[in-house]
């Protein structure tokens, strides 16, 4: 039986096993025990790791706090600390993930294809964790050696003389077999605390086909949310299990950035708010994750009562806490007492030593790669999109994919996904030095995914609605381009409509021409919603993305900020 099965078995027997002792006749004692008060049991969440086990640095380091003062915070060491910290207020605590603890990492633990985040992870005590888009970034196959174990199938192990895999389940309650409609990750997993079974559905967001690489996800599909967690909430219900919890990963963006970790600048109808106020009154909490925001709201159920929508910042910077009273008698969340807070994960408290020395073999065994030197940059290059959807490092990206591509490809356009810019290069060394020296690990943490660079012939007309595939009603997501290549989009115009004035090296771009277009290999299997790179022809394969960065950095020295002239936004 697969550990996943396993998993499945264990959680239902679990909930099973609870529901029989506490109503069998043989069970006085813990049938009198239901009728007597509350159990209080405190929920800790983390989302959107991306194995940051070091502290982040920048603003991707800080959180501002609601006077506007900011704080640093984060660093796995640091985040043990807290959990502990928390853990020892309560009685009863059960520590949980809302997806993307992996993935999209910086080198420190992408090097290892995340096993030293997964030993963080199982020395800190998660118990569960919903797979979020991340999980999915090497594939279907590679997730589950993350949750089973053994070594890497082509890199071995390299962290360690062995990978034990995840102590804990990654869920996954919309996702199934493309074949057969079964489960594909094991949609809920159920912990007790004194007596108390709460149970725990987890899920990615719908969406996962269109962020990650299509050719690694073909054998599962993945289900809406609220359907998802409807069943098997249900399924809990009918088992015994009235206190039910949804991780999921799926967040909102914040409307105004001010007020600080715990306040509720979210808009109505966003996609985490509907998950939210939509899955089944037996649902009693919901955290989320995905958008990178912090936000404490209270949502009303479909019944009409309340109930916490809670996310924490990005890459450990705080802690999501829901304290929840449950009733003995009913084995149900008392509503109107529970309490939720998203806690800062300072760096004031002490690191944990454990932990620390996880981080610091992966430091010393990735310190020879990490430390060589590509090129140097004379001033900050940031990631930073302007009104029109321009970076300045998304720019310098795509140059470099182009230049890798021209010989082997004919490649005369690049164009990059934005999502795939992961942070900004800065002047200063990670000491505060201003050497502007660009090492491997910089360009890696930029660019972590490991992506193949591969030309394609599109015609003119193709070129277009891959451009006009940039907006839609759910998201606006603009390419970034390679220098010559321009092109305007209208603000106002119809989805559609938007794109126009293109022009490669001030010549207009002829829809009946062919040309020679540079993507990844996530755009051209129709990644982020763009279907029309599916349509290219004659596809030639280049180098990983990173190699092609590297080279790029090394052939221009005292690299600077390229100019936001490649796209104009119109009214």
């Amino acid at each position: 039986m697969s550990s996943f099965r396993r998993l499945s078995v264990l959680a239902i027997t679990a909930a099973a096993a609870t529901l029989i002792s506490t109503t069998g006749p043989a069970q006085a004692d813990v049938q009198s025990l239901r009728g007597r008060g509350t159990v209080d049991v405190r929920l800790i969440g983390i989302n959107d790791l991306h194995g940051n086990l070091e502290p982040p640095t920048g603003s991707s380091g800080r959180v501002i706090q609601p006077d506007g003062t900011t704080v640093d915070a984060g660093g796995a060491a640091f985040n043990a600390t807290h959990i502990k910290n928390l853990q020892n207020e309560v009685k009863n605590s059960v520590l949980v993930g809302q997806g993307d603890l992996i993935g999209a990492s910086p080198l420190v633990s992408a090097l290892f294809h995340d096993e030293p985040t997964i030993e963080v992870l199982n020395k800190v005590g998660l118990q569960a964790t919903a797979a979020g888009n991340h999980e999915f970034d090497e594939g279907y196959k590679e997730l589950l050696r993350i949750q089973r174990g053994g070594c890497h199938p082509t890199d071995g192990c390299q962290f360690r003389d062995s990978y034990p895999g995840a102590k804990f389940p990654i869920l996954g309650a919309n996702v199934t077999s493309a074949k057969t409609g079964l489960p594909a990750l094991p949609p809920f997993w159920v912990e007790i605390r004194d007596g108390m079974p709460i149970g725990f559905i987890g899920m990615p967001l719908k969406d996962v086909p269109v962020l990650v690489n299509p050719t690694g996800i073909k054998e599962i599909q993945f289900g809406d949310e609220v359907k998802a967690a409807n069943k098997y909430a249900n399924f809990l219900d009918a088992i015994g299990v009235k206190s039910i919890v949804l991780l999921v990963h799926q967040g909102d963006q914040v409307t105004a950035p001010t007020g600080g970790p715990n306040a509720c600048n979210v808009a109505a109808n966003n996609p985490g708010s509907y998950i939210a106020a939509n899955v089944s009154p037996k649902i009693d909490a919901v955290f989320s994750g995905h958008s990178h925001q912090h936000y404490n709201c209270v949502v009303k159920d479909p019944a009409g009562n309340p109930r916490p929508f809670i996310e924490g910042l990005a890459f450990g910077r705080e802690l999501s806490v829901v304290d929840l009273k449950i009733d003995r008698r009913t084995r149900d969340v008392i509503r109107g007492e529970t309490k939720a807070d998203n806690k800062i994960v300072t760096r004031t408290v002490t690191p944990d030593p454990d932990v620390q020395a996880i981080i610091d073999l992966a430091k010393q065994k990735v310190a020879p790669i990490a430390s060589r030197p590509l090129g140097t940059i004379s001033e900050d290059i940031v990631k930073l999109q302007n009104a029109a959807g321009e970076s300045p490092l998304g720019n310098l990206i795509a140059d470099s994919q182009l230049a890798a591509t021209q010989l082997t490809g004919n490649a005369v356009i690049a164009l990059m996904n934005p999502g795939g810019v992961r942070k900004d290069l800065v002047y200063k060394s990670n000491k505060g030095e201003g050497d502007g020296v660009v090492t491997y690990e910089e360009a890696a943490d930029v660019q972590p995914f490991g992506n193949i660079l591969q030309t394609i012939t599109l015609t003119g007309a193709q070129l277009k609605n891959a451009l006009e595939q940039q907006f839609s009603a759910k998201r606006t997501f603009v390419l970034q381009p390679s220098a010559g290549f321009t092109y305007s989009w209208s603000a106002s115009a119809a989805f559609g409509s938007k794109i126009s004035d293109i022009k490669l090296n001030g010549v207009a771009i002829d829809p009946n021409a062919s040309y020679r277009v540079t993507v990844n290999n996530f755009l051209a299997g129709g990644g982020d919603d763009f279907s029309e790179f599916t349509k290219g022809t004659a596809l030639v394969g280049g180098p990983i993305d990173l190699d092609g960065f590297a080279a790029y950095l090394a052939a221009h020295p005292n690299q600077s900020a390229p100019k936001l002239d490649r796209i104009t936004q119109l009214p």
